[in-house]
């Protein structure tokens, strides 16, 4: 319990930070690529589907995914607050309340993380979608 208590807020914090420099590292990658891509370099839609689609999937995944580490990060917070409270055999409800309120800081963090990754992820969808309409303008007219 030792080794949670002294580790648990580097792994949840440090893994969610590693999340959010994935997902703003591919966003701008995107964002990038959208900016200077030629639409007529491709002939066939399922290639410039896979293009314009490319790491759209990961900013997704973490976007669903950030909440459930940040949940993770609470729940062993918590456990480790009841913890300390049965060890110590009297119930101090500062030491309680301390102990619960640093434990929801993991989901606060998860919800930081998550939401902008769906904002961005949607508006990288809705961009790829418009580039493809206008390729199939292209191709038509």
């Amino acid at each position: 319990m030792e080794f949670l208590r002294a580790n648990l807020d580097l792994g949840v914090m440090g893994l969610l930070g590693f999340m959010s420099f994935v997902m703003i590292t591919f966003v701008i990658e995107r964002y990038l690529y959208f900016a200077r891509v030629d639409l007529r370099a491709f002939d066939d839609p399922d290639d410039l589907d896979l293009m314009l689609t490319r790491h759209l999937t990961v900013i997704a995944t973490i976007g669903a995914n950030a909440p459930y580490v940040g949940l993770l990060g609470t729940v062993l917070g918590i456990l480790i607050a009841f913890h300390d409270i049965g060890q110590a055999g009297a119930i101090e409800t500062g030491t309680m309340m301390l102990g619960l309120a640093l434990a929801l800081k993991a989901t606060a963090l998860g919800l930081v993380v998550a939401i902008p990754s769906l904002v961005f992820y949607n508006a990288l969808l809705r961009r790829a979608d418009v580039l493809k309409a206008r390729w199939r303008k292209e191709r038509r007219g």
